[in-house]
């Protein structure tokens, strides 16, 4: 008769465990339809984004530097 080493016995013990399974599943599954959605993003609507931020911040300028003149 053989006796496991208690290592041997606590590898066996982890992978019958199957808590959390479900947990990881969804976070497996949120990442795949995440990740191809933010490529999208950052590939084509990030330059857009980008240039409506920066025209916000220029008619901002000019706005500040009208008030600034008016004074």
């Amino acid at each position: 008769m053989t006796r496991k080493s208690p290592l041997r016995r606590l590898i066996e013990r982890v992978h019958r465990n199957e808590d959390g399974a479900v947990s990881l599943e969804t976070i497996l599954i949120i990442g795949a339809i995440a990740i191809p959605i933010l490529i999208f993003l950052l590939r084509w609507g990030w330059p857009r984004i980008r240039d409506y931020f920066n025209e916000g911040m220029d008619q901002l300028e000019e706005q500040s530097d009208s008030v600034i003149d008016n004074n």
